[in-house]
């Protein structure tokens, strides 16, 4: 049989990279990147040629599990369905709506039927118990965003291609190739940025592989993000350098933001971050002065417990030296679908809520409709009205993803039912009485709907199915609709096709006069390429570019849709079209900095890291990105480890109170003293999961270490970093 071609977006990362697959025979016998793609010009990184051992995993589910007796059966999808229409009413009927909790994994933004239909499954849940990933890593950039531009997605990226100066805290895009900023070929990118006279620049408490590209590259004491960044705004002030510039007029709140960052010069936070004042003035002083300029911060600005403070500070800076939605600045970019920034009455809206309800047990407030995930545990040990008593996960491992883990295992364990839609038995799924496998990503169109709203160029491309789904298999939207069906006692025997139907017909009824339009140009599909289709022809390029499945098909690489331009004031969603640039629950956070500016230094602190070849728990069980040397180090500086009696290759003893791990140690001057760091989704020893290769080299759970009641006031992500710790060398047992 003749070769053929496949062309795919990768679902594994951010990046979001064109694939070029070539099979054989129904195997797949190449993966390599797709040099005509659009967006990424055939960068590929080693999880996209994963997707081949992702595909043939022999450990990934593909039939439904039914546990009987304590132990997981193989069962049809009419077995599976039938268990979780026996159990989950009762539950529902007997304890009210918020009994159940419904958990989403970070997996979830990668496929478009989980991204458009688990919303339908939440509605017909009616529970206020929704957890994501989000509130482990990203929350606060949501907040932000929400607050001043009136709209959660609504998020300022640099733009890099254009750019002289870019200053980047707490990420590491050449491993992570962006990180809420979809950008494909970092390294590549940095590199021309340099080439044409620019300027890197990253701080950060450990030499990173973006920082060894960089022209300058500063430690600074983890957890002290907001000290330097208030530093370098308290200067805009002090030394007149403030601009805004054209969007001055839209701005709301400079006085206040004038007078809250008095208490913080650059001598007062200098001690504090552990970089000098001479240094902030200069970066706050070049930031200002260099035509064009942008401020980047990530996963190390927002896991900490100034999360929200850090990400406001960050726009500020942008804004305030007149570099934001400015050509080389930091600019919004414009999705072809699916962005709620595109739509309704350009320039103003609703805004956002935050605070409409808080969790039972720990009060902590809704943003974006979620309660922290670290509240999960508590909420299902502790009873009374309202106590999660069944739960539903999607492509989600917090046993290994939340801090405390441990604890969360346990109350797993008290539900009455669970139900995990899940292509592992991993630490998480091997607690649910029911496992509903979804079907290889070489098995599912893919339409990227998050991430084109956070690209550093736009485009719009489309991945159709390489292989078909097994007989019987049904898509991740259809099992969706099942559980919401269930849910809303429907019973097993519902039509998901039929619910899909009535749904699009509502949706049609909603856009009026174009209705009719739509309904003929969508005849025959279903699903989210309805959606899709639905969402092309009313989005901002259905004019411009005549966007449709079909028309984006026909290009091979996708459609450029040109670069980063300025979008304000349209893209505003704020009631009065302005943004306020003083929300007032971030002015009075600042008061919790002022009283730590005298907080002393511990001896020694822990941070994550990432690596390329492991962005998700699960792909430790991918023998392509398994091999090679052990990645779970605990990284040392050298004068740390003579201090505590380290050695390569021994190991550690990591605690926090009475949380401990024990990782492998790894001594290297790329980490600043007194500083150690694990990467996260490690701590495959548990038992009975079924992921073989990750069990050959479990590695240590960093999250483990952690408080799940420490969290960032104002958006509850979790704090995961600059937490102290006690490191030693490990005894060996008698």
């Amino acid at each position: 049989m003749s070769d053929t071609t496949h062309h795919r977006i990768c679902p594994l990362c951010e990046a979001c990279c064109g694939l070029e697959i070539t099979v054989r025979d129904q195997q797949v016998i190449s993966i390599r990147g797709h040099d005509a793609d659009v967006f990424s010009a055939g960068y590929i990184c080693p999880k996209g040629v994963a997707l081949k051992d992702l595909h043939e995993d022999a450990d990934r589910l593909r039939t439904p599990l039914i546990k009987r007796n304590g132990v997981f059966e193989p069962a049809s999808w009419d077995e599976a369905f039938a268990e979780i229409g026996r159990r989950l009413p009762p539950v529902l009927e007997g304890h009210g709506r918020n009994a159940v909790g419904l958990v989403a994994g970070n997996p979830t933004a990668h496929k478009i039927g989980l991204m458009l239909y688990l919303p339908r499954l939440l509605k017909a849940l009616g529970t206020r118990n929704f957890y994501s990933a989000a509130t482990l890593d990203q929350i606060p950039r949501h907040l932000v965003s929400g607050l001043m531009y009136g709209q959660w997605m609504s998020v300022p990226v640099p733009d890099i291609m254009r750019t002289q100066w870019l200053l980047v805290l707490g990420a590491n895009p050449v491993a992570s190739n962006g990180s809420m900023w979809t950008v494909p070929d970092f390294r590549g990118k940095a590199k021309a940025l340099r080439a044409r006279g620019g300027k890197l620049l990253v701080i950060d408490p450990r030499h990173t592989e973006t920082a060894a590209l960089a022209d300058e590259h500063h430690f600074i004491q983890p957890g002290s993000d907001v000290f330097l960044l208030l530093g370098m705004v308290h200067t805009l002030f002090a030394e007149g350098l403030v601009k805004a510039g054209r969007i001055g007029e839209l701005l709301d709140g400079m006085d206040a933001v004038s007078e809250a960052v008095q208490p913080f010069s650059p001598e007062t936070v200098a001690t504090r971050c552990g970089i000098d004042a001479v240094t902030i003035r200069r970066l706050a002083r070049e930031l200002a002065t260099t035509p064009s300029a942008a401020v980047y911060g990530r996963m190390g600005t927002c896991t900490q417990d100034y999360g929200s403070l850090n990400t406001w500070l960050i726009d500020l800076l942008n804004i305030l030296s007149g570099h934001f939605d400015e050509e080389g600045g930091t600019l919004f970019p414009k999705a072809a679908a699916f962005a709620f920034n595109t739509t309704g009455i350009p320039g103003t809206g609703r805004g956002v809520t935050t605070g409409r309800f808080a969790s039972r047990v720990g009060g902590a407030p809704e943003v974006m409709g979620e309660i922290p995930i670290t509240c999960l545990a508590e909420e299902i040990e502790t009873p009374g009205q309202g106590q999660v008593r069944a739960l539903i996960t999607v492509a989600a491992n917090p046993v290994l993803s939340a801090p405390n883990g441990a604890r969360l295992s346990q109350a797993l364990q008290g539900l009455e039912f669970m139900v995990s839609m899940d292509i592992y038995l991993n630490e998480t799924s091997r607690h649910a009485d029911v496992i509903l496998p979804g079907p290889s990503p070489l098995e599912d169109m893919h339409y990227d709907v998050p991430f084109p709203q956070l690209s550093w160029r736009n485009h719009a491309r489309y991945s159709a199915p390489v292989f078909e789904r097994p007989a019987g298999q049904p898509a991740e939207w259809q099992t969706l609709l099942m559980l919401a069906a269930i849910a809303q006692g429907k019973g097993v025997s519902a039509d998901v096709n039929a619910l899909d139907d009535e749904h699009f017909a509502d949706e049609l009824r909603r856009l009026g006069e174009r209705g009719p339009t739509l309904q003929h140009a969508t005849q025959g599909m279903r699903g989210p390429d309805r959606l899709l289709e639905m969402a092309l022809r009313t989005g901002p390029y259905a004019e411009s570019h005549g966007l449709s499945i079909a028309a984006i098909r026909a290009r091979e690489g996708g459609i450029d849709l040109g670069p980063l331009a300025p979008r304000l004031p349209e893209l505003l969603r704020t009631p009065g079209g302005r943004i306020n640039i003083a929300p007032a629950c971030m002015v009075q956070d600042l008061a919790r900095a002022t009283a730590a500016l005298e907080t002393p230094r511990p001896a020694m602190v822990i941070i994550g890291r990432r690596d390329t070849r492991s962005n998700n728990s699960w792909m430790h069980n991918l023998p392509l990105l398994a091999k090679g040397p052990m990645r779970c180090t605990a990284l040392v500086h050298p004068d740390d480890a003579r201090r505590l009696g380290l050695r390569d290759g021994t190991m550690a003893l990591i605690r926090n109170g009475n949380r401990r791990i024990e990782a492998q140690v790894q001594v290297s001057d790329e980490m600043m003293p007194g500083v150690v760091s694990l990467p996260h989704g490690w701590g495959h020893d548990a038992p009975g999961t079924r992921m073989a290769v990750a069990a050959q080299r479990p590695g240590a759970n960093l999250n483990a270490l952690f408080d799940e009641a420490r969290r960032d006031p104002l958006s509850g992500n979790a704090v995961l970093n600059g937490v102290e710790v006690v490191v030693g060398a490990l005894q060996p047992t008698a």
